[in-house]
């Protein structure tokens, strides 16, 4: 089992390896390079304890790519004085994982503890994280897993209570930018041979979008196409295609980013949701996702103040259905621009919630006779469909007749705003109510 930890520093390359990618030589060494995390390696913070070797508990390490998961995980195996095992949920199974503890437990007995990490765990089947739950529970492991998608879906239930969960968050500007200029002077990074102009590191600092790993992989590259030790922005947008859109669509980006999008969308933020409709797309969501939201939105949000806004969603679905990507963009770009003008109203929303409600309650008497169906053998017998009003009988298509149950006579289930349309459909909707219900 040895090898295991074998395998995980071979992932790890010496930092004085000449070789070795940028990324990996300018790995921090000690706790006071990482950057980006003071809000979980304070004094006395439960991972600086652990790292020191003076914590006890199992740790999930969730947060985006390029934040220092791994690099912390590295850490902790050169600070304390347990063993280290590692494995990747990419590669190992539940043969594996039960290895792992075996080993762990004939350790113990001898006054050794080891420290487990486990990489991208969120990848690791429910039966392969049960596996883990007894020796996490015992601490015959000291478990320290890593993950990009947020635990509360992707680790069991059991094993998320067995643990804490530290959130890292992505690297801010000024963070990358020190990491950069580290890279630049270190004598394990650029050495300081290369010039880097400030609109050059301006531009890797943006397309980085808080991932330090993804900043010192545009830095190597645009080194490397350097003939003459400068590197400008130029060379840098010509060495770097475009910045990578963080982005899971099986993950928690996938729910965030479209948890944001229905948010700009609803607060009338129409360059916000542009943003995010742009990310989904960049990122390969499915065109069918977005226009389904987008339909389900144009009456959640807008309903009856632009009834509109809902054909021009479904319009757009169809485009998606008929031409698709990338011209159906230009019809989803369309519904989310009318979407995000629109006047909004909840009045749909709130009336069939509202009506929903009343039904769960038990609220839903009989159907009057005279609104029954009548079109059987034996339904006049029964009094049903009898004394019915036919509404195009009368001059203006409307009349006075019980259509509710008779508990619900009087209930007022949509309120219509003043916004948009509804301001005109508001008056109509109180005069309705007057003539049918006789007042």
């Amino acid at each position: 089992m040895e090898a295991v930890s074998d395998e995980f520093e071979a992932k790890i390359p010496s930092s004085n390896g000449q070789f070795a990618p940028l990324a990996v030589r300018m790995r921090p060494r000690t706790l006071d390079e990482v950057m980006g995390q003071d809000h979980l390696l304070g004094p006395g913070s439960p991972l600086r304890r652990l790292i020191e070797g003076s914590g006890a508990a199992s740790v999930l390490l969730y947060g985006p790519p390029g934040t220092g998961k791994t690099t912390l995980a590295s850490l902790l195996s050169q600070a304390t004085g347990r063993r280290f095992e590692a494995l990747s949920a990419l590669s190992a199974g539940v043969k594996e994982v039960r290895a792992v503890i075996d080993l762990a437990r004939r350790r113990l007995t001898a006054g050794e503890q080891t420290v487990l990490f486990i990489d991208e765990v969120h990848r690791f089947s429910k039966t392969q994280q049960d596996a883990l739950l007894a020796a996490v529970e015992n601490r015959i492991v000291l478990l320290v897993a890593a993950t990009t998608e947020n635990p509360s879906f992707s680790v069991v239930s059991p094993l998320l209570s067995r643990s804490l969960v530290l959130q890292l968050k992505s690297l801010s500007e000024d963070d990358i930018r020190a990491v950069l200029a580290r890279a630049i002077a270190d004598p394990r990074g650029l050495a300081g041979e290369y010039t880097v102009t400030d609109a050059a590191l301006d531009h890797i600092v943006r397309i980085a979008g808080g991932d330090a790993r993804r900043s010192l992989t545009a830095l190597e590259a645009s080194a490397e196409s350097s003939l003459d030790g400068t590197v400008d922005v130029n060379l840098v947008e010509a060495s770097v295609d475009k910045a990578a859109v963080r982005y899971d669509r099986a993950g928690d980006q996938h729910y965030d980013v479209i948890s944001a999008f229905i948010k700009s969308l609803r607060g009338s933020d129409v360059d916000a949701a542009l943003h995010y409709l742009a990310r989904m797309l960049t990122a390969g969501e499915d065109p069918r996702f977005i226009a389904r939201r987008l339909m389900i939105q144009a009456s959640e949000e807008v309903g009856m103040a632009d009834p509109t806004a809902l054909q021009t969603a479904v319009a757009a679905a169809q485009v998606v259905q008929l031409v698709g990507l990338p011209e159906a963009q230009l019809a989803l770009t369309q519904a989310t621009i009318h979407i995000a003008t629109a006047p909004k109203s909840g009045g749909v929303v709130k009336a069939i919630g509202a009506a929903m409600s009343d039904i769960a309650a038990g609220k839903a008497g009989a159907v009057p006779p005279h609104l029954r169906d009548g079109h059987y053998a034996g339904a006049e017998k029964l009094g049903n469909a009898q004394g019915y009003k036919y509404p195009h009988d009368h001059p203006d298509g409307v009349l006075t007749q019980q259509y509710p149950p008779d508990e619900l006579i009087g209930k007022d289930y949509y309120i219509p705003t003043d916004h948009g349309y509804e301001r005109e459909v508001g008056p109509r909707v109180t005069k309705l109510r007057k003539i049918v219900r006789g007042r």
